[in-house]
C-alpha cells in the first residue's frame, strides 16, 4: 500500500509506528509544528500531545513536510505537485487539526482516510473524547472512515465499540482507542479490496466543538458525579481541571474520587 501520512501528535506516531512494523513504509510525511495557528484562536495554539515525526522521518529516510496555517506559512494546497507525483493509494490523515481539501484528497485512489474517537455519527468534531467522559458516557469508539468535505461526515469503512469504565481517566480510554485503532488500520491495509464504505446518515451527525485549557474551569455548584467526570476527562497528558484562587492562581485538579 503506497501512502501519505499526515499526524502531529502521539497517537499519529503509535499508528505510523505500527504500520512501520507490519512492513507499511510510508512515502512521506506531512507534521504540524507543537505550537500552530489554526482558525479559532488568534494566538497560536499548543498540541499538548504533540510528537514530532520528523524523527521518524529521518530514520525512514522519506522526506518530511511542515503544514502552518499562519499567513506565510506553507498550507496543504501547496504540496499538491508532491503528492500527486507520489500518486499514493491513500491519505491518512491521523491526529490532525486542519481541514485536508478535495484537491488533495482526489489524488489517492482510496482517497484519504481518518480515525475518530466516537462512533459515529456521534461526538463529530473536537475533543470526542473529552466530551464523551464529561458527559458521563459508559461506551465510546472509535471509526475509520474516508475524509469528506464537512466534519467528520465521510463514509465509514469500520467502526469498533470500547467500554468507558467508571474508573477511566482519559489515559486509559485513549489507550483503548489506540489499540483499537491499529487493529481497524492493519485489517483495511491487508485488506483493501474488501473494504465498502458506508455513507452516514448527516441528519444525526452531532458536532462538538474544540476545546481550550481555559475550558478546563471547574463550577463547584455542579453535582458530585459531573465534577468528578470533568475532572477524569482533563488529567494528563492533557492540561487538566482546575479552580482558580483568590489571587487568580491555577490549581489543577489531577485526581478525584466520590466518597
Amino acid at each position: 500500500m503506497n501512502y501519505v501520512f499526515f499526524g502531529a501528535t502521539k497517537f499519529s506516531e503509535e499508528i505510523l509506528t505500527s504500520l512501520i512494523k507490519e512492513g507499511f513504509k510510508p512515502s512521506s510525511i506531512f507534521t504540524i509544528a507543537q505550537e500552530f495557528k489554526i482558525s479559532y484562536s488568534e494566538e497560536k495554539v499548543k498540541n499538548y500531545n504533540f510528537s514530532d515525526l520528523g524523527q521518524i522521518a529521518e530514520q525512514l529516510g522519506v522526506p518530511c513536510y511542515l503544514i502552518d496555517s499562519g499567513e506565510s506559512g506553507m498550507k496543504t494546497i501547496d504540496y499538491f505537485d508532491i503528492i500527486k507525483n507520489i500518486n499514493p493509494d491513500v491519505i491518512l490523515v491521523m491526529g490532525w487539526y486542519y481541514m485536508v481539501p478535495t484537491k488533495i484528497r482526489n489524488l489517492a485512489l482510496y482517497g484519504a482516510w481518518g480515525i475518530h474517537a466516537s462512533l459515529l455519527p456521534n461526538y463529530a468534531g473536537g475533543a470526542p473524547l473529552v466530551w464523551a467522559i464529561i458527559n458521563g458516557e459508559s461506551k465510546t469508539g472509535a471509526t475509520l472512515f474516508q475524509l469528506g468535505d464537512g466534519v467528520d461526515d465521510g463514509d465509514i469503512i469500520d467502526q469498533v465499540e470500547v467500554e468507558i469504565e467508571h474508573e477511566d481517566t482519559i489515559k486509559e480510554v485513549y489507550s483503548k482507542i489506540t489499540l483499537v485503532s491499529k487493529k481497524m488500520l492493519s485489517n483495511a491495509f491487508h485488506n483493501p479490496d474488501k473494504i465498502r464504505f458506508k455513507k452516514q446518515d448527516k441528519d444525526r451527525i452531532r458536532v462538538f466543538p474544540q476545546r481550550k485549557p481555559d475550558d478546563g474551569e471547574l463550577d463547584l455548584t455542579k453535582p458530585a458525579m459531573e465534577l468528578y467526570n470533568f475532572i477524569r476527562a482533563q488529567s494528563a497528558p492533557y492540561p487538566g481541571a482546575f479552580i482558580r484562587t483568590c489571587d487568580g492562581k491555577k490549581i489543577i485538579i489531577e485526581k478525584a474520587r466520590i466518597e
